[in-house]
């Protein structure tokens, strides 16, 4: 559900985030910059699920801006979220939703999400028992749920447009996508941003197992810019690295728990049924502790 927001207008809402635009300003595609909200909507198998996991928004928001803090030299869409009004500093997010807002600048997106994995698990697990591959790339003989890859693989997704499945494609496919140039650059990048991450994160005793980024080319200069939120409890898996090395391959900081209980109590058909308090409960303090361990907060 958009909210009134003085001087914006709702332009879009996707599955957990709602976009605005300055009021006045047109369509999306015509504004210079964006509002992105973050809700508490919690969102699995292509499902936004009720009831939202409560503070979600500016938890996840709190943590996308920790990241690209860390992220130094990688371009990202964000910009400055007050300017100076003659001598008087205004802030530009509405009170309604700070703390769970981000401004940015509006890019022309690529239709990519660039998910990589250090781990095998998930989705890529089931696929690997079948035919040792992950979205069609060789792994070894051999390999066991949860265990780390020989090295990071990129798998990117066709990003579907709203209410359409995500699709797992070749590089080949980003390739007639983007062109050959771009598909190139995206998968360095992601490799790239993950290692970083993957260091940060297991400095503070937490594993990235695996993650999605989203980019887009800057209207300006054509940079390619990071967008979206990254790294965080929706977009990420992240596992405690204390309880992984004893053997426990199921301690993770995101919203696996929704998945597993929905998986026990739901045939993937028809609506979903709703979360119990205890699952949402779970899923918010673990929301929370992924940010205390990270953050040190």
């Amino acid at each position: 559900m958009s909210l009134e927001l003085p001087g914006w207008s709702h332009a879009y809402s996707g599955k957990v985030r709602d976009l605005y635009i300055e009021a006045g300003v047109p369509a999306l595609d015509r504004a210079e910059r964006v509002l992105m909200v973050a809700s508490d909507r919690v969102s699995a198998f292509d499902h936004v699920l009720s009831p939202g996991i409560p503070g979600k928004g500016e938890l996840l928001t709190t943590l996308s801006l920790w990241w690209f803090d860390q992220l130094t030299g990688v371009p990202n869409h964000l910009i400055a979220d007050h300017e100076l009004r003659g001598d008087t500093v205004q802030g530009l997010i509405p009170d309604a939703v700070a703390g769970r807002a981000m401004l940015a600048r509006t890019l022309d997106m690529f239709p990519v999400e660039c998910v990589v994995r250090g781990y095998l698990t998930g989705s890529g697990w089931l696929e690997y028992q079948e035919s040792q591959t992950v979205c069609g790339i060789a792994l070894p003989a051999g390999l066991r749920d949860g265990d780390r890859l020989p090295q990071p693989i990129y798998t990117p997704a066709w990003k579907a447009p709203m209410g359409e499945h995500d699709e797992n494609i070749s590089f080949d496919r980003t390739v007639e996508l983007v062109g050959a140039e771009i598909a190139t650059a995206l998968r360095a990048l992601s490799l790239d941003i993950f290692s970083r991450a993957s260091a940060i994160a297991e400095a503070r005793g937490v594993i990235l197992a695996d993650t999605k980024f989203e980019f887009g080319a800057n209207r300006e200069d054509g940079v390619i810019t990071l967008a979206d939120e990254v790294l965080t409890s929706d977009s990420s898996r992240y596992w405690d690295a204390h309880a992984y090395a004893s053997g426990n391959r199921t301690e993770s900081f995101d919203k696996q728990i929704v998945r597993n209980w929905l998986s026990a109590n739901w045939s993937k058909t028809g609506t979903p049924p709703e979360l119990p308090p205890e699952i949402v409960e779970r899923t918010a303090a673990r929301y929370r502790e992924l940010i205390e361990r990270l953050t040190g907060r």
